[in-house]
């Protein structure tokens, strides 16, 4: 998708590159399996925004880098972990690192990342301010997970504890992306919060596309099993909403939990669709980027501020 940003896509092929160098474990599997993950077809939204939010100002572009590629490792870092929860066997239709080497290893390759995001921040970030906010995106993607945890297999999960959830998980990692783009950068303080609060909007956003993939795509397409979080008892807004419809239909079929076969999945998918899941949650998304496109408009004017517009709609339209 970058061809059509090209002063983004050389930036962005340097970022991997330079988080290449940083993978120096002796366990050369393991590194290898790493690398193939970072470079297997991840969207690299993060990094994206981070360097779009870095160019309202006149800025060391190789700091920029540096920090965009330790966003990518900290958000690859906590994808290993979340296959390890999940018992995730591909994602971009690749094998996981812990089905390839099992839970352990993927465990110290996930906590490895963690260690290498913050060697680049410590080496380019500007102040301490950018740990301070990284290290509290952390707790708050622990938080969100740790919330994620609690309700599982929880029929009565509302909407608003799904917004907790993926506020503290995907909401909070586009956050920081827009928060240390625009404050490393040079911008004034306010302008980075602002950025933080339009990066929320577009992670939850961009989370609520993924769910509604989920229910109508296919597992070729998506990289990854569909439905999987079903059988793992985690809930997500089309089903939720759905349920709000109209819970008796679905009881029966969620209470066969990781029992559940891919016939009564089929099932289950087109009961959601049938009692408006999908619609509802598209309009949720709708809404979000909405409010993030608002906030993109107040921006000064320029070629930054298209390309976040740009981008920021392309996202509702994806089909993966």
């Amino acid at each position: 998708m970058w061809h059509e940003y090209p002063t983004l896509a050389p930036e962005l092929a340097s970022a991997l590159a330079m988080i290449e160098k940083q993978i120096t474990t002796n366990n050369t599997p393991v590194a290898k399996a790493i690398m193939e993950m970072i470079n297997g077809g991840g969207k690299l939204l993060r990094p994206a925004y981070c360097l779009l939010f870095s160019r309202f100002q006149d800025v060391d572009r190789e700091k920029m880098i540096a920090l965009a590629a330790a966003i990518e490792t900290l958000h690859t870092a906590t994808l290993i972990h979340d296959d390890i929860i999940d018992k995730s066997p591909t994602r971009r239709n690749q094998v996981t690192i812990q089905k390839q080497f099992g839970p352990d290893t993927a465990v110290y390759a996930g906590d490895y990342l963690f260690v290498v995001c913050f060697k680049l921040l410590s080496h380019y970030a500007s102040s301490l301010r950018s740990i301070q906010q990284d290290s509290g995106s952390m707790e708050k993607i622990l938080k969100g997970e740790l919330d994620q945890m609690a309700t599982r297999y929880q029929t009565k999960i509302t909407i608003d504890d799904y917004l907790k959830q993926v506020s503290g998980k995907t909401g909070q990692l586009f956050a920081l992306s827009c928060f240390i783009g625009a404050y490393e950068s040079g911008s004034s303080p306010t302008f980075a919060k602002n950025a933080e609060k339009i990066g929320m909007n577009i992670g939850i956003a961009f989370q609520l596309l993924d769910d509604i993939l989920d229910y109508t795509s296919d597992d070729d397409t998506l990289g990854k099993p569909v439905c999987e979080d079903v059988r793992s008892g985690v809930y997500s807004a089309p089903l939720i909403l759905a349920m709000q419809r109209n819970r008796q239909a679905f009881l029966p079929l969620l209470a066969k939990k990781d029992q559940i076969t891919d016939a009564e999945m089929n099932e289950l998918r087109q009961l959601v669709i049938h009692h408006q899941g999908v619609e509802q949650a598209y309009a949720m998304a709708q809404k979000r980027t909405e409010q993030a496109i608002a906030g993109l408009q107040k921006l000064p004017a320029g070629a930054a501020q298209d390309d976040l517009i740009r981008l920021t709609q392309s996202l509702l339209n994806r089909k993966a």
